[in-house]
C-alpha cells in the first residue's frame, strides 16, 4: 500500500507501479465531461479562478451530489481528452473507471501523471469525505468543479 497526501509530489508519482494500491488523503478535485473542458480553457487562457491550483492535484471523474460521489467512465470523449492538458497543468493523479486509450497512457507518462481505477462504491466514499466546496461553474449544478477533502481513499494504479 502506498500512502499519498495532496498535493502529490513528482517523486511520489514516479515511484508508483501498475497494480499498486494507493491510499489518498487531502483535497481532491471532482469534475467530469461538462466542466473539464472549461477548466482547461480557463487555465490555458489565464482566467481560471485562483482557488483552483492544479499543481500536484488529483482529479476524480465524478459529479458531487448530496448522495455522495462515484466514478463516471473516464473514457468519455471530453474526459479522456482532458488527461493530457490537465496533466500538463499539474494534475498528478486521475481517478475514474473504464479503460483509457494507449495514446492517453503515453500522455500521462510524458507528464509524470497516472490514472487509477476507483471502485464504484459511493457509500464508502461518502464515509471518507469530510468537506465539500463548490469552486467554479455553479451553473453546472452537481457537474460543476468541486473539491472534496478525503481521508484514506483507496485506489489501484492502472
Amino acid at each position: 500500500m502506498k500512502y499519498l497526501e495532496t498535493p502529490i509530489s513528482e517523486e511520489d508519482i514516479a515511484n508508483l507501479e501498475v497494480g499498486d494500491i494507493v491510499n489518498i488523503s487531502g483535497w481532491i478535485y471532482c469534475g467530469r465531461d461538462a466542466v473539464l473542458p472549461k477548466i482547461i480553457m480557463e487555465a490555458e487562457s489565464g482566467t481560471l479562478d485562483r482557488k483552483v491550483d492544479l499543481r500536484g492535484g488529483v482529479i476524480f471523474h465524478t459529479a458531487v451530489s448530496p448522495a455522495g460521489v462515484g466514478p463516471t467512465s473516464s473514457n468519455k470523449k471530453e474526459i479522456e481528452e482532458s488527461f493530457g492538458p490537465l496533466s500538463k497543468l499539474g494534475i498528478k493523479l486521475h481517478l475514474g473507471k473504464g479503460a483509457i486509450g494507449a495514446a492517453t497512457i503515453e500522455l500521462l507518462k510524458e507528464n509524470n501523471s497516472v490514472f487509477a481505477v476507483i471502485p464504484p462504491t459511493t457509500a464508502l466514499f461518502e464515509d471518507q469525505t469530510y468537506e465539500r466546496e463548490l469552486l467554479v461553474h455553479p451553473e453546472l449544478g452537481m457537474e460543476a468543479l468541486y473539491r472534496i477533502k478525503v481521508k484514506n481513499y483507496l485506489h489501484r494504479k492502472k
